[in-house]
């Protein structure tokens, strides 16, 4: 490990790569102040699914603002994958791929950051070539705007996967097919693979990278994820290793001082494939020092601990966090304030950073605030004290109630442990059955508690945006957490035949909690399904354009592919969506259990998801223009709901706890 870590430290210094140190205003690196200067040098930022999830619809001031973001807070590396259709388009077309081949392998927008990885092809596209150009003047601006603040821009490389239309121009490669990804068939998935041994897996990759080096300049190090959620074929090392060496070498062959980001999710995603033999022969596959791996989900299930410290590779601990850009109060403070600590004390670690690698941004901003600054931390924080001053920065002054709301949070939603994944599996944003999970890992009395010590604040805060926010956030959670409380209600009443329970329960969700959170969420521009759709539109260049990229948007989240493959992964709790899919769901579920009481006919689960499936499917082709405005009182709205339910929920909260 200490000579690989020599390697990687003389190269990267060659390489002119920053160490510690701020950003400063006018861009590159100051001196650091002397409490940092041992600070892993790396402060890494994104995930390749973020450019799907938050991203795909940004113009240049939204991707301003968030580079700015990342300069403030000290980000030096980050990925910068905007572009790249474009270079493609060009290497396909000079390899003798006619343009119906490529149309028919890149999906949609929406849907690019697993085209790029091989999980996915053609699903909701054809790509509009003027997609392409747009979205490479917009590289051109975020690469100058992150150079110019001292960042290191990771550019994506070849990975191995080609489209069907290579087979035809070169009719005697050495191809392998893989198997099909995540509830998709062949049609959409199961991506060709060149065989690393094989010349064009060169020429292919050097050409590539050569043609992206001419466009966009470079910085040394370059992204490749050859086997994310896909198992390879062989679990032979020498293949694995022969695989990760030809990735290397053809960006090498355009770059000598090539240096490989690679995410180490596959490792902790397919544990029963990814044993020491298999883990080290892909990583030692290149020499060491060549190669960063992101330990993507260190917080909750680090793989460093396992392959002691990935066998002497340098890595980054990162905070996953999120998934699918999903809505829901939820972090494991404790954890990420140990974590990076943990790991530079491990025997002979190789860490060299410390990351955000969420899936989707725009949610939790306790979370990353407190990631940001650990970076620049020597051990762990006071948590308590840390959060109290965080709402005094939050808000730009000093209030009782608000800093009490925060620490309520802070020991119930923010203080998960053990393995938990924040995927949003409330009731309210998953599909209606008999069979829904409920539980919480906090007692939920803490969150309503929180919603009633941020509403007394509001009379001193209220006029702040950034409380107004959290407001919404943290009384949507309250109502998520009803949602499931009238849900259970429903479920009882069912099944002990209890009509008039039945429709009671069903009645008060259905005709005032739900519509109440959605006028609740279009008061607020950062909750509303108009303004994602409406990005969408933005970007299209003629009607028939705007039209694909509102599909795109809408089907990511909700059926996530043509039959909802992967149905409501990426699930959003925002105005419009609550009321035209997620509570038209609920509507036919309890109309299916009434009529079920009524004519003393089972309810049958499946027959319920093939109609409901017409409804989903139904809010993606509604036509419907959503408003990208807010409207309503914030603060009215929130008052009304908490005056409504609040004694409900507490009486529950109390009952639950006894």
């Amino acid at each position: 490990a200490g000579d690989a870590m020599d390697a990687f430290g003389s190269f990267t210094t060659n390489l002119g790569l920053p160490g510690s140190g701020h950003v400063s205003a006018a861009g590159g690196l100051s001196h650091p102040p002397p409490s940092v200067l041992s600070a892993p040098r790396f402060r890494y930022y994104q995930n390749v699914c973020t450019q799907s999830y938050s991203y795909v619809w940004w113009d240049w001031p939204r991707w301003e603002r968030e580079i700015d973001w990342m300069a403030l807070n000290g980000i030096n590396l980050a990925l910068a994958f905007t572009g790249q259709e474009a270079v493609w388009q060009r290497v396909y077309l000079s390899l003798g791929l006619n343009q119906s081949e490529i149309d028919e392998y890149v999906t949609g927008p929406a849907f690019l950051a697993w085209n790029r990885m091989g999980n996915l092809h053609t699903w909701a596209g054809p790509l509009p070539l003027s997609w392409n150009l747009k979205q490479l003047y917009l590289q051109y601006r975020i690469l100058e705007r992150m150079r110019s603040l001292g960042m290191i821009p990771v550019l994506p490389a070849f990975a191995g996967h080609v489209p069907r239309g290579v087979l035809r121009a070169f009719p005697r490669i050495n191809v392998t097919r893989l198997g099909s990804w995540s509830n998709f068939d062949c049609a959409y998935s199961c991506a060709y693979l060149l065989d690393p041994g094989d010349p064009m897996f060169q020429v292919i990759g050097t050409l590539f990278l050569k043609e992206l080096i001419r466009e966009f300049g470079t910085d040394h190090i370059y992204s490749a994820d050859t086997f994310n959620e896909m198992s390879p074929l062989s679990s032979d090392p020498a293949y694995l290793s022969g695989v990760s060496a030809a990735v290397l070498r053809s960006m090498t062959a355009a770059d000598p001082d090539a240096l490989w980001l690679m995410q180490g999710w596959l490792f902790q995603n397919q544990p029963d494939f990814w044993q020491p033999a298999q883990v080290r022969a892909l990583l030692r596959g290149v020499p060491s020092g060549r190669m960063i791996v992101l330990d993507l989900f260190a917080e909750s299930k680090p793989v460093y601990q396992r392959t002691e410290s990935f066998y002497g590779q340098p890595f980054i601990w990162c905070m996953l966090h999120n998934f699918g850009g999903n809505h829901g109060l939820f972090g494991m403070m404790e954890s990420i304030n140990r974590g990076p600590f943990d790991a530079r004390r491990f025997p002979n670690s190789t860490l060299v950073g410390t990351g955000l690698a969420p899936e989707g941004i725009e949610q939790n901003d306790m979370v990353y605030e407190l990631m940001s600054e650990l970076g620049w931390h020597q051990e762990p924080l006071d948590l308590q004290q840390w959060v109290a001053n965080y709402a005094e920065r939050r808000y730009g002054t000093r209030n009782e109630e608000a800093a009490s709301a925060w620490q309520l949070l802070l020991r119930s939603v923010y203080n998960c442990s053990g393995p938990c994944v924040n995927h949003n599996h409330s009731p309210l944003v998953r599909r209606p059955s008999l069979r829904m999970a409920t539980e919480l890992w906090y007692n939920k009395s803490d969150v309503y508690e929180a919603w009633r010590l941020l509403l007394g604040a509001a009379a001193e805060l209220g006029a702040s945006p950034t409380f107004r926010y959290d407001l919404v956030d943290v009384t949507r959670q309250a109502v998520q957490q009803l949602v499931s409380e009238y849900y259970l209600e429903i479920k009882q009443a069912f099944e002990s035949r209890s009509l008039l329970e039945l429709l009671t329960a069903g009645g008060v969700l259905l005709y005032d909690l739900l519509p109440e959170l959605d006028s609740l969420l279009a008061s607020d521009p950062h909750f509303l399904l108009g303004r994602w759709l409406e990005q969408a539109r933005a970007t299209a260049t003629s009607d028939k354009e705007a039209e694909l990229y509102d599909l795109n948007a809408r089907n990511q989240v909700t059926l996530w592919g043509p039959n909802g493959n992967i149905l409501d992964y990426a699930n959003k709790q925002l105005g419009g969506l609550v009321l035209d899919y997620y509570r038209v769901r609920w509507s036919l579920f309890v109309s299916a259990l009434v009529e079920s009481l009524n004519t003393g006919t089972p309810f049958h689960q499946e027959q319920f998801n093939q109609a409901v499936f017409q409804l989903e499917r139904g809010f993606i082709y509604n036509g419907k223009r959503y408003p990208s405005q807010p409207a309503g009182n914030t603060l009215e709205i929130a008052r009304k709901i908490f005056l409504k339910y609040y004694p409900h929920a507490m009486r529950r909260g109390r009952a639950g706890a006894a």
